[in-house]
């Protein structure tokens, strides 16, 4: 009876010890399996968050944490296995793993390397490994801000007026826009494009803010607005920018036709790069983007193509002329830049034995849109062709077409070409329609970005200048290095593309 009695109460004991809930639940959170590692590291740092699993305020490994190894330019891909799936940085080497759960890359390594702090690269949550616990200490909101830079919209109101320099882990003064970009082999072009676009104050503004742009699902879109915040982010880990994750998205959108190690034209390029975000854009934005109406102008064309046989129109579109028929076409066409053609430099020396290089003023140049002055053209049919503009844009993109490829190889025309960097008058030398009512844009422009080509058609290198509106003081850059210049040494450059902004009226 006692032995039964026993047995009855042990048997109690057994099932109610199978039936108690265990001291913790492992937890699912769709990215990984986060359970509770069976061991620690030796230290005992970490014995008070044993036994939690929410958020910590707090973790005893913050001090390993290592903002001088941190670059979040490049591609968000595991170092490992190579997938951009659930990636998490190790803060303490910089690294890239996947995963956080037991068995992968991030768990695994944090026992290797005893590297415990790592931030998700996309939920930007931060988490102790092994135990995987999520960390919550304002001290790192500096982390998320480099990974993600945020801005208000009051802060975007004064970009222009912040005259403040910042000032890098390295000890290295900035100034935020006015960052230099890593040279990936051969990818200047892309950045002196960038640096120009930099300085069209609402292309700027529209991707500073991603709300703007969070509903487009194209990559390249998304990766121009990281790289446009981290430019004017002030508080960069560094005073320069990798525009690597970038450069991926546009070998990826162009067909490899723009990529590192192939030099490229920045008029080729600026030309691709805005027609392909306005077209992300417009088809994958719950809201119109006005993305080109920033940029795009509008001009007549005038086309007089010469007809041996009179074509059967009910209008009189055909004229005679020398005993030729010609045919005069009317139309209207938007331009996103002007192609400003110059004139060919002399074949021969002069008494000194040197080239002479030729310079005209630019307003002979933009002679070609006034109405009156003809174009040969010759493809697709020979035609000749007035060009007239009768809407300004806002921002101003002008072409030196400077170079011409021939059968055999391609030639660069030196002529340099003298232009104002403020008050350029277009009404005093083309004809301008009357502006609307309505209408506050004005025909005065002030130059903003100067794109320069140095050295050999096929080897040479681009460089920019761009203005700092806050001081109105010009800065040559050239991928990494930035320094400041005078007005006048900008006005004495080769132009071969630039960028002027309108005078409101």
């Amino acid at each position: 009876m006692l032995v039964d009695r026993q047995g009855s109460i042990k048997r109690q004991k057994i099932e109610g010890c199978a039936s108690r809930p265990p001291p913790y639940d492992d937890v699912d959170d769709d990215e990984e399996h986060n359970e509770r590692s069976q061991r620690r590291n030796s230290d005992g740092r970490a014995q008070r968050c044993r036994s939690k699993l929410g958020p910590v305020e707090g973790c005893p490994y913050l001090d390993t944490v290592n903002r001088q190894v941190l670059d979040f330019d490049f591609e968000k891909f595991c170092s490992v296995s190579l997938s951009n799936l659930n990636v998490y940085a190790c803060l303490v080497c910089g690294k890239y793993y996947q995963g956080r759960g037991k068995g992968s890359h991030a768990y695994a390594h944090s026992f290797d390397a005893r590297h415990h702090v790592y931030i998700n690269l996309h939920t930007e949550k931060l988490y102790c490994l092994p135990d995987g616990y999520e960390i919550v200490d304002p001290s790192l909101d500096d982390i998320r801000q480099v990974l993600n830079p945020r801005f208000t919209k009051e802060q975007v109101a004064q970009l222009d007026r912040n005259r403040r320099w910042s000032r890098a882990l390295d000890g290295s003064d900035y100034l935020p826009g006015m960052v230099g970009l890593n040279n990936l082999h051969g990818t200047d072009f892309v950045n002196v494009t960038i640096q120009s676009l930099m300085r069209v104050t609402p292309l700027r503004n529209f991707f500073l803010m991603p709300d703007n742009y969070q509903h487009c699902g194209s990559t390249l879109v998304q990766r121009f607005g990281e790289l446009t915040r981290k430019i004017w982010h002030a508080g960069n880990f560094k005073g320069q920018v990798s525009p690597h994750g970038f450069l991926q998205a546009v070998a990826e959108a162009s067909q490899k036709r723009f990529c590192a190690g192939q030099q490229s034209d920045p008029q080729d390029f600026l030309a691709w790069l805005l027609n392909t975000l306005h077209a992300e854009l417009t088809t994958s934005c719950r809201n119109n983007c006005a993305l080109l109406s920033w940029l795009q102008g509008e001009m007549e064309v005038i086309k007089e193509i010469p007809t041996k046989t009179i074509p059967q129109k009910e209008d009189n579109g055909v004229e005679t002329e020398h005993g030729i028929n010609v045919l005069k076409h009317k139309s209207r066409m938007p331009f996103l830049m002007l192609g400003l053609g110059l004139p060919p430099p002399p074949l021969f020396k002069d008494a000194m034995e040197k080239n002479i290089i030729p310079q005209v003023p630019l307003f002979n140049i933009l002679k070609k849109f006034d109405g009156e002055t003809v174009t040969e053209v010759v493809r697709p049919r020979f035609a000749r062709t007035r060009y007239r503009i009768t809407r300004l844009p806002r921002y101003l993109i002008l072409h030196m077409q400077r170079f011409e490829k021939n059968n055999f190889f391609i030639e660069k025309n030196p002529t340099i070409v003298n232009f104002p960097v403020k008050n350029l008058e277009l009404k005093d030398y083309i004809p301008l329609p009357m502006p609307k009512e309505d209408n506050k844009s004005g025909s005065k422009y002030d130059l903003v970005a100067n794109i320069v080509h140095d050295g050999k058609p096929e080897e040479g290198l681009y460089r920019a200048f761009v203005q700092r509106k806050s001081q109105d003081i010009w800065y040559e850059m050239q991928d990494l290095h930035v320094s400041e210049t005078l007005p006048h040494m900008v006005a004495l450059s080769g132009a071969y593309l630039q960028i002027y902004e309108q005078h409101p009226v």
